[in-house]
């Protein structure tokens, strides 16, 4: 299962979830995404995105104010 890997830190809203939406429409089932994002409020939208796309948050942190999620698309 391939990993991706994506930088939209210093992006704002909505740019990092229309940056997955994109990014991700490009890989298999199964894959593997990472993104870092530097807009806070990214966290409770990933949330909400992954719900709503059926996609499964694998994990979400913060460290060094920078977000990065790890995302398996289904």
């Amino acid at each position: 299962m391939p990993e991706k890997h994506i930088n939209c830190r210093g992006m704002q809203c909505p740019g990092p979830i229309v940056t997955l939406f994109k990014e991700i429409k490009t890989l298999e089932p199964g894959d593997i995404i990472t993104i870092e994002v530097t807009d806070f409020g990214f966290k409770k939208d990933i949330n909400a995105w992954c719900k709503k796309t059926g996609n499964e948050l694998l994990s979400l942190e913060e460290k060094d104010n920078v977000i990065t999620a790890k995302i398996k698309k289904t």
